[in-house]
Parts: structure tokens; sequence; C-alpha cells
């Protein structure tokens, strides 16, 4: 699996280079307003892959947070009941001294 990474690795920066030399000539996007931002496809389509998955990350860490947050009360709770059942042992008619 060592060898295998790196390999990939390199195939993949190969085609991607491949890419970005096929794909070169300027495209324009239109704002509104007037603005027009005119720059090469590949770059072009980089940035709106890069601007997926940052919204990708921040769609699953707000997600992460609330699991987080409910496994932290779970796990309170849990305490909680697991105290109160030691309590309710020790309370036991024949553990009485």
């Amino acid at each position: 699996m060592k060898f295998i990474y790196p390999v990939l690795g390199i195939v993949l920066c190969v085609l991607m280079l491949g890419f970005i030399i096929k794909n070169i000539e300027p495209v324009e996007l239109h704002y509104y307003l007037g603005y027009v931002w005119r720059t090469p496809l590949s770059l072009m389509l980089l940035i709106t892959f890069l601007i997926g998955v940052v919204a990708g990350i921040a769609i699953c860490i707000s997600s992460l947070i609330k699991q987080r947050r409910r496994l932290i009360a779970l796990q309170r709770e849990l305490k909680t009941l697991k105290s109160g059942i030691q309590a309710l042992g020790n309370q036991a008619p024949g553990n009485q001294a």
C-alpha cells in the first residue's frame, strides 16, 4: 500500500495537469450589476470545486457539533442513572449494617 498511494498521486497530478493544459481558454462569469470575471476554465472549475468542498465541510462540522453535544448530554444522563442505581443498591434491605 505504501507504493500504491504515491503512484496514484502522481497519476492524478498528471491527469490534472493535462486537464489544465487542455482547458486554458478564458471563460466569462457574469454577476449582478454588470460585473464580469474572466479566467481560464480550469481555474474556474477548481475554485467552484473548492467552494463546494468548504461548504460540505462546514455542513459536516455543524452536524458533528450537534452530535457531540447530544453525546455529552447522554453521558451525563448515564452517569446520573448509574449513581442512582448505586444509591438504590446501597439502600437494599440485605446491605444494611
